[in-house]
Order: C-alpha cells, then sequence, then structure tokens
C-alpha cells in the first residue's frame, strides 16, 4: 500500500476518476444498445431522432479517452450505414 501523502491522494483520485470512467462507458454502451435496438426493429424514425445524441456521446467519449478517435468513428459510421440501410427498404 501507498505510504507518502502523494501517493495516496493519487489512489484517491484514481478511484474516483474509475469510478467516473466506468458509468461513462456503460452509458455510451447502453447508448449505442439502444440505437442498434431501433435498427433491429426497423423503427426509422425513433432511430433518426436518437442519432444526434448518440454522436455527442460517442465523441465525447472519444475526447474524453473512453474510447479511441477510430472505434468511435467506426461506431458513428456503422450506426449511419444501419439507417441507410433502414431508409433504403
Amino acid at each position: 500500500m501507498a505510504n507518502t501523502f502523494s501517493a495516496l491522494k493519487r489512489v484517491r483520485q484514481e478511484l474516483r476518476r474509475t469510478t467516473i470512467n466506468r458509468a461513462r462507458k456503460t452509458r455510451l454502451r447502453h447508448q449505442i444498445r439502444a440505437m442498434r435496438r431501433l435498427l433491429e426493429d426497423k423503427d426509422a424514425g425513433a432511430a433518426k431522432a436518437l442519432l444526434p445524441k448518440t454522436f455527442s456521446l460517442i465523441d465525447r467519449a472519444a475526447k474524453w479517452g473512453i474510447v479511441k478517435k477510430n472505434t468511435a468513428a467506426r461506431y458513428k459510421s456503422r450506426l449511419t450505414a444501419g439507417l441507410k440501410r433502414l431508409a433504403v427498404a
């Protein structure tokens, strides 16, 4: 265990950041899952309405370092492609 004041502070900060990051990652996954469910249910209207909120959350997660920038781009690309396939059908 840490035995200096600065090391003890770092441990406290790490615990706080870990909790925040875990909550953000969970929120991101739930948002993407909700979007995918709408695409599976072929609900184009609701999916189109949820798309900006989902993209915003994906972008913020990339900015915070929760996911890498290319991962965020891949998520956005696949969701957009799914919505376009739904619009065509």
